[in-house]
């Protein structure tokens, strides 16, 4: 399980590792082009089953953490769903891999 540390050093969001490495690509775009945007999440029932979002800013100070030492396999497809929710007015909204069963992000305070 990977780690986003967001901004406060308390804000820390767990995504696997696959879904990590996705998200920096396009967190990464999305920010060398100096574009903010929120990213949101629908929260694990460990965390209140709820929906948690952050703004997004080149401003801000932003780690992933990844527990593996392996780069996971890109799957272009997802690269690019995720891509166009970064672009619509919602923001990035973070969904499963297609095909794959919907797993979700455990984030914490």
């Amino acid at each position: 399980m990977g780690k986003m540390l967001y901004g406060n050093p308390d804000i820390v969001i767990d995504f696997d590792d696959r879904a990590l490495a996705h998200l920096q690509i396009v967190i990464g775009s999305k920010l060398r082009r100096h574009e903010s945007f929120f990213l949101s999440w629908r929260d694990d029932e460990s965390v209140g089953n709820g929906r948690s979002a952050i703004w997004m800013d080149s401003a801000i100070p932003l780690y992933f953490k990844f527990s593996g030492s392996k780069i996971p396999a890109i799957n272009r497809d997802w690269i690019r769903i995720l891509s166009d929710s970064s672009n619509s007015g919602q923001g990035l909204i973070f969904s499963a891999e297609p095909g794959m069963p919907a797993a979700t992000p455990r984030g914490h305070v």
